[in-house]
């Protein structure tokens, strides 16, 4: 059970403590308070896990270190489990045991490569590793229906740690590996073990017909070996002897292959290199003649670009001069004489200024107008022009680029191009269009290296010219055979020579290993009688334990179900092959686990729960916690799974030792009997934890 929880820097907790006793203990406080912290401080103390995202979200903000400790206890034992985050996220851990009041260290950190791991340590003390206690026993928030809800083959594992028929799967692999290790030991001693015995048997059978049939075939293969040897002497004599000049005929044929190959090679380049000096001379020609019309082309930039300056300058002053006209005719318009006078100063006058005079100023606008038509001609002509002229500038530069990369400035460096090519067409000329060298080698003597490669290869032609190629070939092709049929002659009288040895060896010692094999096979079946009927987790044994607990689980888990005032009677859980069936019945009636509303499955994981906690009373685990357990129950439910709790500890104080419930609901633990209630407040120097 456990003892107490410390928490320092652990999330929203600066500093907090909470001493535990059996019975009931409620924590009350509104959501994010720090409430469902105390679970993660505890698994995260035992086991290292919790369901943050990461290790280092547990340091509270503003803190560089933290830790938190749970004091617990197993079979009067008094444990002390602590784990530490440092600044970098780092975890340290150690478990101490508390004996006569001093602690003394048992397991350190998780260095299983070194045989050290607590948290195995903590698992092999409860009974149950960190997955199977937070399904029996540590009920998230929003998490209490998940064993109905689960994989019932979990479900079933879940069930058989609970009652330790895993600890049977433990002891019928141990089983196996001594009846392995015993066979194991058998066969090192004596190379057989009990499954041998038909085996051994018929060997010995077949022992004595194989020593009467071996011995006619070793003389037989003695006298066959004698006349093979000579013939084989003979033939590796005459193969000696001409080794050396078939070695220099293939070394004929290599260099020959070389010299081929060179060839190739040197002729492919020296074409290519001609054919982009041919590519070159292309583009420089032509590149040529245009870069010769440069000085052309700059003058008639020049020119288009001073006929477009003029036209621009005196396209404005038209407009200008436009516009000013326009501004005299809106004048004009008002100044219109009226009976021979001024109609500004009303004095006689003859005629209104010619600057004032409508008549005169249309006159000047529509020559302005045509004046300003033949500009916008001019400059369509000019942007034509613009167009053309940057169109032979762009080809200047591009024959500049191509003459510079090739490196060409005038006639005499193509004729310099067009003499490298002649010379490298003369190097090839001579050399045949098909490569062959079975006639005269001297043809392919292009360069220094193919000179010195014929040079050797007609020195090696003349060393071997009275050796025969295919009369040597013969002779050694007949070698390997021979030899290979040695080698048989070799092997068959080894393996015949063996056999006879093996098979009277084994004559004498078959009778004796036989005896003793029998004796094994006895003590092995007696081994594996017990193996199967009491240590097999569907055996006899483990059936009826998982019988028995299911049993008791489906009957408390009726009783509690019965106070939560549903239209559910009773829960059956099943033994199935693979898996464990749960059927709810309301009266005679089967109720399908989908059909049930949000309560009523709530009602049924719960009364699972503690059934399963009933039936855990005496293992090692006699705790639950339960978060936020009372989602989905309305208020008469959720005030009677006060009284259920209540009750349930006080007539079974044997079965659980502790009920720890976590919930924002306050008000239904009024006018019960809970042995502790915890407030949680959030401050802003940590959550406050005050009892009441």
């Amino acid at each position: 059970m456990l003892r107490s929880v410390e928490l320092v820097n652990f999330l929203s907790h600066a500093n907090t403590r909470l001493e535990f006793d059996n019975g009931v203990t409620v924590f009350v406080g509104p959501n994010g308070a720090g409430k469902s912290s105390i679970i993660d401080a505890i698994t995260f103390a035992l086991f290292g896990e919790h369901i943050r995202k990461s290790t280092k979200g547990l340091l509270r903000r503003g803190s560089n270190q933290a830790y938190a400790k749970v004091e617990f206890s197993v079979e009067n034992r008094q444990f002390e489990a602590i784990r530490k985050i440092d600044p970098k996220g780092t975890v340290s851990a150690q478990l101490y045991e508390k004996i006569n009041g001093e602690l003394v260290p048992l397991a350190a950190g998780e260095r299983k490569q070194f045989g050290e791991s607590m948290t195995q340590t903590i698992e092999s003390l409860i009974g149950l590793d960190f997955e199977k206690l937070k399904v029996a026993s540590i009920v998230q928030q929003g998490e209490l229906q998940s064993i109905i809800e689960a994989d019932p083959k979990k479900f079933k594992e879940l069930v058989n740690a609970i009652i330790g028929i895993d600890k049977l799967d433990t002891a019928y692999e141990i089983m196996k590996k001594t009846i392995d290790t015993f066979r194991i030991s058998v066969k090192t001693r004596l190379d057989y073990d009990d499954t041998s015995i038909e085996f051994l048997q018929n060997k010995m059978d077949l022992s004595s017909k194989e020593i009467s049939s071996l011995e006619p075939q070793k003389k037989k293969l003695e006298e066959e070996k004698v006349t093979q040897e000579q013939e084989f002497f003979t033939l590796q004599s005459k193969i000696e002897n001409d080794a050396p000049k078939e070695l220099k005929s293939k070394e004929i044929e290599k260099r020959k292959d070389e010299l081929v190959l060179y060839l190739k090679n040197a002729i492919t380049s020296i074409k290519r290199e001609i054919a982009e000096k041919e590519k070159r001379i292309t583009e420089c020609a032509s590149s040529l003649p245009i870069l010769s019309a440069k000085p052309q082309v700059d003058y008639e930039a020049r020119q288009v670009q001073h006929d477009m300056e003029r036209i621009r300058t005196e396209s404005k002053e038209t407009g200008e001069k436009i516009a000013k006209i326009r501004g005299q005719q809106e004048i004009a318009g008002k100044l219109q004489m009226i009976d021979g006078k001024c109609p500004v100063c009303d004095s006689k006058v003859d005629h209104v200024n010619p600057l004032f005079e409508e008549k005169h100023l249309r006159i000047e606008l529509e020559i302005l107008r045509k004046k300003g038509e033949v500009l916008a001609q001019e400059e369509i002509a000019n942007q034509n022009k613009k167009k053309e002229t940057d169109l032979k500038i762009q080809q200047i530069i591009k024959a500049e680029s191509v003459l510079s990369s090739n490196n060409v400035n005038d006639q005499e460096d193509l004729s310099r191009l067009k003499e490298e090519i002649l010379n490298l067409q003369t190097n090839i000329k001579e050399v045949p269009l098909e490569i062959s060298t079975t006639g005269n080698l001297a043809q392919f003597a292009i360069d220094e290296y193919s000179t010195d490669a014929i040079r050797s290869i007609l020195s090696l032609i003349e060393e071997t010219k009275d050796f025969d190629v295919v009369s040597f070939r013969n002779i050694k092709s007949k070698l390997e055979p021979q030899r290979k049929l040695l080698s048989i002659l070799d092997q068959e009288l080894g393996a015949i020579t063996t056999r006879l040895k093996f098979h009277k060896e084994e004559a004498e010692k078959m009778s004796q290993i036989l005896e003793e094999l029998h004796h094994v096979r006895q003590y092995v079946s007696s081994l594996e009688t017990i193996r199967s009927q009491i240590y097999n987790r569907d055996g006899p044994v483990a059936t009826s334990l998982r019988s028995w607990a299911l049993g008791t689980i489906s009957q408390k888990a009726s009783e509690y179900l019965a106070t939560f005032n549903v239209k559910i009677q009773r829960i059956i859980l099943e033994d199935k092959a693979r898996d464990i069936g749960i059927t709810c019945y309301s009266g005679n009636s089967t109720l399908d686990l989908e059909s049930l509303s949000g309560g009523e499955k709530v009602s049924v994981a719960l009364a699972l729960r503690l059934g399963m906690a009933h039936l855990m009373g005496s293992s090692s685990l006699n705790f639950i916690i339960l978060d936020e357990p009372t989602t989905h129950l309305d208020q008469e439910r959720r005030k009677s799974l006060v009284s259920v709790l209540s009750q349930a500890f006080e007539s079974n104080v044997d079965a659980i030792s502790q009920f720890i419930i976590i919930t924002h609901d306050s008000e239904i633990f009024e006018n019960s009997n809970i042995d502790a209630i915890y407030d949680f407040k959030s401050m802003p120097e940590g959550t406050l934890v005050t009892p009441i």
